[in-house]
This record gives structure tokens, C-alpha cells and sequence, in this order.
């Protein structure tokens, strides 16, 4: 077993997993998730666990805590110091969680107790393993709030999870994982949802809590990026069996396996991009790309001084999510509109695609605004535009079959007869690339990279001459997340639709868009062609996004975190 490049005289492992196997009782029979699988990691030393999904990586690393569903049949050892957690009772691996082993969960908004706050739900942790008062605990999570980088965290201890944002959340659930200061800390796709920056914050913390207090930690991801960042030995898994595992400089440099070779292939990387715009239109709308509202030839969408209000509670005053932006998308041209979470880029796509009326400002769809229409009006306007959500699983009716979602725009725009329908369906369907006989099953039989390209179907049935698509990508694996961005691209070209690309990885974007826009707080920081902003950004703002972007590449990203280390420290967390 390759050992750790920061831990070298250490020979007692914190954790060890050796030949397990996991096996989940089913109505359908017997499921084999993991197969056999051995690995450890040792105190102060980051171990990552990669692979895509349903590989193995988050089950082998919860039989840790003994989170498994009671249909699990467990077999082979998993040890934690020098005691053994599979042979232990549920009173024992109750009294060991949160202590000696804790967990920092993918989604912190469901693993937070929405009745409580957060300080309460810290000292609850803190309590549980020590006689604490519970003014001492309050105390304590304070520090502890501290500790993770919250601001004001003598008020916001008093917080309930849903006043904060997702990264400040993250934060918290960070802090409940350590709050006991365990041998070993595991973190399930712990910035997977998060802001690029928010992500550059949360890694640094699990760095420096590494060096700290000498956990170790298990890092569950299928970003690649962040494994290079953080990352001392990696793990790479496979349909429940480990392919691979090497240090992280070995492993990026000269992987062994062809499955992980595969998968750093997949790997979007900020700067590897193709240069050069794919269309002649496009090729004319980065011509003037830093004046957007330069003179374009028929562009398919406008939008001038666009102004998005929501309502104060209590009589505060209004909300502006949107100021004033303004901007134009040519036929056949990808604009990516990025940004961190609030700066208003999803608001502007539900503007566009007439989901969410302005407050003021016009949207124009081919000549004509769309902007305060009535529902009667809209409909026939609508067959121009699609739109691809950022999780299919809630985007596509569970009732219907994959068929009957992709027909419902055929149907209701009443194009063709139900013979022509089904044809066009099939066709969408080959499009995509799903394989025949999916039209006749349901969402929750299909892979969330096959989710996805079903609902690109659906947006793209009517033939329409503008896609939103709002971060269409960021819950896949990468090596799906590929296959899509690809697929987007073939399509496009092929059909020659304007596209508004909406996400906060700019490693994504980068491969996609002809022109970038970039939003903060409602309103548009800076824009212009791809290479100019990705490679040459102006504003310090758009500085930053750049530079959190983890690269998949262990030297290239210990230079990039040391030479933005400036950049980072004038930012405040949010």
C-alpha cells in the first residue's frame, strides 16, 4: 500500500478497512454495492475516495460509523484505532460517533435540525460526549463557529439553518464534526453544491484542521479538482471494487488503471478549453463583446435594463435580485452567465424563459417582449425557448413515462398527430443518445446522467431557437458531465440555437461559452469573450472566482492556492 506524502514514520492507521464487502437485501435480489474492499488512512493524512456513482465510496466509509440500513449484510472488518466498529452494538457505535469518528454530510441543509439552531445543535454534540453546562457548550460553539470561518458568531450561534446560506451551513456541519475533536473525520462530497470560493473556504478549513489537530481525514468526491487540492493518497473505485490507489502526485502523473485515465480525461480543466467561437455569428458577437449593446444582426434574445424585485417581510423594504443588466445572445452563440450563489443568474433565466415576471426592463425572444405577457399570450411564444433544470429527478413528471415527458410540449402546443409525436420522440430520444425502449420507462429508472439527457430532450422537442440551461451539470459525475457537455455542443451545432448557460464552475463554462457575463449581488461585474475573462479577468471580484477553481493537477494547484493566497485574504466569508 503506497503510504501518505506527508505521513511517513506514523505506522498505526486511525482507520482500516479490510476485505469488505457490503451486500443490500432487495425486492429484485441480492445488491452487491461493495466487493472485497481494503484501505487505511492515518492520522494528519487525507485520504480521497473517488469514482462515479453507485461505485462503493460513500457506503464502504459509512460502515465507519455504522450508518448502514439494517437490509446491509456486512462482512470483513473495518477498524478505528485499535477497536473494532463491526462487531459493535448500536449503544457502543452511538457512543463513538461525533467522539472518535464524525461525518460531514453532502447535503447540510437535510442533515441540520430545521427546529433548533445551529448553537444548539453544536452543544448537543459537545454534550453528548462531555459533562458540559449547556452555557460551557454555548460557549463552545461559539469558538467553534469561529474556528470554520462564520461571521459573527456571537449572533449567528443563535441562528436556525434556514437564515444561513449553503456554505455557511456547510460551515456548521463542519464545526459539529469536529466540535469533539475525533481521530478520524469523513466528508461526503463535502463542497459538491458550493460556490467555487465558498469551496476554496471549506478546503482550506479541512486543511488546516488537518494540521491542527491531527485528524484524518476521508474525503468522498467524485471532483477531481478538489482531490488534487487537498488530497495525499487517493483511492480510486469502481462497481464496488478499488481499481487503483496511489499518492496524489502519482496517481494525476502516471495513472495505472485505464478506468482512471478515463475519468481524468472526463475532467473539465480551467484552460484547456478549444479557442475560437463555432459559428460565424458568434464569432461577430465576441467581436463586441465588452459592449453589450452593440449592434447585432437579429439576435434571438435581448434583454435591456432588466430589474428583478422580491418583497421585504414585515414591512422592510423590497429585495432587488436583478439590477439593471442588460444583454444579447446571437443564433447558434452560448453565453455563460456565472456568479456565486444570490448574484442572480437563476433569477435572469426564469426572466428569459418567462417563469418569473420583471420588475422592469424588457426581454425581448426574437423581437418581441415577453416581459409582463399574459399566460394566454405567452403560450404560443413559448415553443421558442426551452429550458434545462438543474436537477432532472424533480424536473420530470415521476408519473409519466420518459415518452409521455418528452411529448407533454408536443402535446400541448398540439404539433403533429400522435403517430408524428411518437416519431419525434423516438428521434429526440436517439438524439440524447438513450438507447432504444427508454420512452416506456419512468424517471426513477433511469441514471441522473440519463435524467438529464431526457429533460435536454424535452427542451429541445420543439425545435426551439433559445436553451436556458441552469447548471444542467453540477450534480453529475464527471465523466457524465462530460458526455452532456458534449452533447449540448454536437446539438447546438447541429441546430444552431442560442444558448444562456447558467453556473458558477467556470471550468464548465469554459468549454461551453462563446462569451461570459459575470454577476454579483444582482448586477453584472464584468463581460466579454471567454479567453479574455478566463485568462485576463479585470475586476478583482471575477480575480477571485478564477482563482478558486481547482485544477486536476496536484503541482499545478499548490502553485495556483499559493499565488491566489493574496486574492483570498482581502475576501470575506460571506
Amino acid at each position: 500500500m503506497a503510504e501518505s506524502t506527508t505521513v511517513t514514520e506514523r505506522t498505526d492507521p486511525a482507520l482500516s478497512i479490510s476485505a469488505l464487502s457490503v451486500t443490500f437485501a432487495t425486492d429484485a435480489g441480492a445488491v452487491h454495492a461493495v466487493s472485497d474492499v481494503s484501505y487505511e488512512v492515518f492520522p494528519g493524512e487525507v485520504l480521497a475516495i473517488v469514482g462515479e456513482s453507485g461505485s462503493g465510496k460513500s457506503v464502504s466509509s459509512r460502515t465507519a460509523m455504522g450508518l448502514l440500513p439494517a437490509t446491509a449484510s456486512v462482512q470483513g472488518t473495518v477498524t478505528l484505532g485499535t477497536e473494532t466498529i463491526t462487531t459493535m452494538s448500536d449503544r457502543q457505535l452511538t457512543a463513538l460517533r461525533g467522539g472518535d469518528v464524525s461525518m460531514v454530510f453532502q447535503e447540510p441543509g437535510s442533515a441540520l435540525d430545521p427546529l433548533f439552531t445551529v448553537g444548539f445543535q453544536i452543544g448537543e454534540a459537545l454534550r453528548a460526549h462531555s459533562g458540559m453546562s449547556k452555557k460551557d457548550a454555548k460557549a463552545k460553539a461559539v469558538e467553534l463557529l469561529r474556528t470554520v470561518g462564520l461571521p459573527d458568531p456571537e449572533h449567528r450561534v443563535n441562528y436556525y439553518p434556514h437564515q444561513l446560506s449553503g456554505g455557511q451551513k456547510q460551515r456548521v456541519v463542519i464545526a459539529i464534526a469536529i466540535a469533539c475533536e475525533p481521530k478520524v473525520i469523513i466528508a461526503d462530497e463535502p463542497t459538491t453544491a458550493l460556490d467555487v470560493t465558498v469551496q476554496a473556504e471549506i478546503l482550506e478549513l479541512l486543511r488546516d484542521l488537518r494540521d491542527r489537530i491531527g485528524s484524518a481525514i476521508v474525503l468522498i468526491t467524485h471532483n477531481m479538482g478538489v482531490v488534487a487540492d487537498l488530497a495525499d493518497r487517493v483511492v480510486v473505485m469502481r462497481r464496488g471494487v478499488v481499481v487503483e490507489e496511489a499518492t496524489v502526485d502519482q496517481l494525476f502523473a502516471n495513472p495505472s488503471a485505464d478506468y482512471t485515465r478515463e475519468l481524468l480525461a472526463a475532467v473539465p480543466h480551467l484552460g484547456t478549453a478549444k479557442r475560437g467561437p463555432r459559428t460565424a455569428a458568434a464569432a461577430e458577437s465576441v467581436e463586441s463583446a465588452d459592449k453589450p449593446s452593440a449592434d447585432k444582426s437579429a439576435p434571438v434574445l435581448e434583454v435591456t435594463d432588466l430589474v428583478v424585485e422580491f418583497p421585504g417581510p414585515f414591512g422592510r423594504p423590497a429585495f432587488r435580485a436583478v439590477d439593471t443588466v442588460s444583454l444579447s445572445i446571437a443564433p447558434g452563440e452560448t453565453l455563460g452567465l456565472v456568479g456565486e450563489s444570490g448574484s442572480g443568474k437563476s433569477t435572469i433565466g426564469r426572466c428569459v424563459a418567462a417563469l418569473q415576471r420583471p420588475t422592469s426592463g424588457v426581454v425581448k425572444v426574437l423581437g418581441q417582449d415577453i416581459a409582463g405577457l399574459s399566460q394566454r399570450k405567452l403560450r404560443p411564444i413559448r415553443r421558442h425557448f426551452g429550458f434545462v433544470f438543474q436537477d432532472p429527478a424533480t424536473s420530470l413528471n415521476p408519473r409519466l413515462t420518459v415518452g409521455d415527458c418528452v411529448a407533454e410540449p408536443l402535446l400541448v402546443h398540439k404539433r403533429g398527430s400522435a403517430a408524428e409525436i411518437r416519431a419525434r420522440v423516438r428521434h429526440m430520444l436517439d438524439d440524447v443518445q438513450l438507447p432504444s425502449g427508454t420512452e416506456r420507462r419512468y424517471p426513477h429508472e433511469l441514471s441522473g446522467g440519463q435524467r438529464q439527457r431526457a429533460s435536454l430532450a424535452r427542451a429541445l422537442v420543439l425545435d426551439p431557437d433559445l436553451l436556458v440551461a441552469d447548471e444542467p451539470t453540477s450534480a453529475l459525475d464527471v465523466s457524465v458531465q462530460a458526455t452532456v457537455l458534449e452533447l449540448l455542443g454536437q446539438l447546438q451545432r447541429g441546430c444552431g440555437w442560442a444558448c444562456l448557460f447558467i453556473t458558477h464552475d467556470l471550468a464548465v463554462v469554459d468549454q461551453l461559452a462563446d462569451r461570459i457575463m459575470v454577476l454579483r449581488n444582482g448586477g453584472v461585474v464584468e463581460q466579454g469573450d471567454r479567453d479574455r475573462i478566463l485568462r485576463d479577468p479585470r475586476q478583482e471580484y471575477t480575480q477571485r472566482l478564477v482563482a478558486a477553481v481547482p485544477v486536476p493537477d496536484p503541482t499545478e494547484q499548490r502553485r495556483r492556492r499559493a499565488a491566489s493566497a493574496s486574492l483570498f485574504s482581502t475576501g470575506a466569508a460571506d
